[in-house]
C-alpha cells in the first residue's frame, strides 16, 4: 500500500511538471531557431525581467525586456526609435506604453538593427500607425527566408545601402551599415548630438552570436567594431543587457573578438578537426562559453571554419 501511495505521488508530480511545461509559450526560450540571435534566457534559465525604461542621458532612454533593447531618442515634437521588441500586438502595446513615459510625442522614425524578430518583430505595427521604418537592404533580404516560430516580421518599406540620416526638432540620428558582423544586414544607429550609439546585437553585454546562415561573419566582426569605435560616443546601448555601457566596454568586447579570431586561426592552422574546434577554443578567460549548440551546429561551424582557414 505504501509503495502504491509513493508511485501515485510521483505520478502526480510528473503530471504537474508536464502541465507547467505545456503552458510555456512557443519561442519562450532563446530566440535561436531559424538563425535567430536573441540573447535572452534559455529554457531552464531564470524568467525574463519585466520590461522597464531608464534614462541614459537627457532625451535618451533605453527600454529593456520584451526582446532586444529599444532606444528612445526624444525630440521636441517627435521620437526616433531603435528596435521594436518581440513580435505581437501585446508586446507592441507594452513597448508604446513605456515610450510614452519618455514622451507623448509620436514616433516619426524607427530604425531596426537586424532581422531577428526580438528586434524587428513589430515593424508592421509601426508602419501601420504612420512611422517611417528604416532598415539596411540586407535586413529585408534576410526576411525573405527567415521563418521564426513567432511569425515572420513585416518587411520595411524604406531601405538604405551605406548610411541614412534623419532629423526631428532637437534630435538627429545616423544609421550606418559598417559590414558583416552579427548578420549581413546590421545597422548601428549613432546619435551625434548626445554622443550615444545604439549597436543592436553587434555589441551585447554577454557572449556574441554570429548568424552565419544570414550573412554574419566572425572575421569581419572586428572591422565593424573598429568602425563603431571611430565614432565620437561615450555611451553605448547594447542589443542585450540591462544597462547602458561605455566606449571602453565596446573596446574590451572587440579585444575578446580579436582573441577568438587569433586563437581560432591558430587551431585551424595546426590541423584541428572541425568537430573539435569549439571544444579546443579557449574562451573561459574571456568570460564566454562558445562551446554550445548555437556555435557548433554545422550551418555555423562550417562557414566559420572556412573563414578561419583563410590567411
Amino acid at each position: 500500500m505504501a509503495r502504491m501511495k509513493l508511485m501515485a505521488g510521483v505520478f502526480a508530480v510528473a503530471l504537474a511538471a508536464a502541465s507547467i511545461f505545456a503552458q510555456q509559450p512557443a519561442g519562450a526560450g532563446r530566440e535561436g531557431q531559424q538563425g535567430g540571435g536573441g540573447q535572452g534566457a534559455g529554457r531552464g534559465g531564470p524568467p525574463p525581467a519585466p520590461p522597464a525604461i531608464k534614462q541614459v542621458k537627457p532625451g535618451v532612454f533605453m527600454i529593456t525586456g520584451l526582446g532586444g533593447n529599444t532606444t528612445v531618442r526624444v525630440g521636441k515634437d517627435a521620437i526616433i526609435l531603435v528596435d521594436t521588441k518581440n513580435r505581437g500586438d501585446e508586446n507592441y502595446k507594452q513597448l508604446m506604453d513605456l515610450v510614452k513615459k519618455a514622451s507623448p510625442a509620436p514616433v516619426k522614425y524607427v530604425f531596426i538593427t537586424h532581422h531577428h524578430q526580438d528586434h524587428s518583430g513589430n515593424i508592421g505595427n509601426f508602419q501601420a500607425t504612420g512611422s517611417e521604418v528604416i532598415v539596411h537592404e540586407g535586413l529585408n533580404k534576410n526576411l525573405q527566408t527567415y521563418d521564426p516560430p513567432q511569425g515572420k516580421p513585416t518587411p520595411a518599406k524604406v531601405t538604405y545601402a551605406k548610411d541614412r540620416k534623419v532629423k526631428v526638432d532637437g534630435a538627429q540620428a545616423v544609421a550606418y551599415h559598417f559590414g558583416r558582423a552579427h548578420t549581413g544586414g546590421d545597422t548601428v544607429v549613432y546619435f551625434p548630438d548626445v554622443k550615444v550609439v545604439s549597436t543592436g546585437d553587434v555589441f551585447v553585454a554577454n557572449a556574441p552570436n554570429v548568424d552565419f546562415p544570414f550573412g554574419g561573419s566572425l572575421t569581419e566582426y572586428s572591422k565593424v567594431l573598429a568602425s563603431i569605435l571611430k565614432l565620437d560616443f561615450d555611451m553605448a546601448i547594447p542589443g542585450h543587457g540591462n544597462d547602458p555601457m561605455t566606449k571602453a566596454d565596446v573596446q574590451a568586447f572587440k579585444g575578446k573578438i580579436d582573441m577568438i579570431i587569433s586563437r581560432g586561426r591558430e587551431l585551424v592552422a595546426k590541423g584541428t578537426p572541425k568537430d573539435q574546434l569549439m571544444a579546443q577554443l579557449k574562451t573561459d578567460d574571456l568570460g564566454w562559453n562558445l562551446n554550445t549548440p548555437q556555435w557548433t551546429q554545422a550551418v555555423r561551424l562550417d562557414p566559420m571554419y572556412a573563414e578561419l582557414s583563410k590567411k
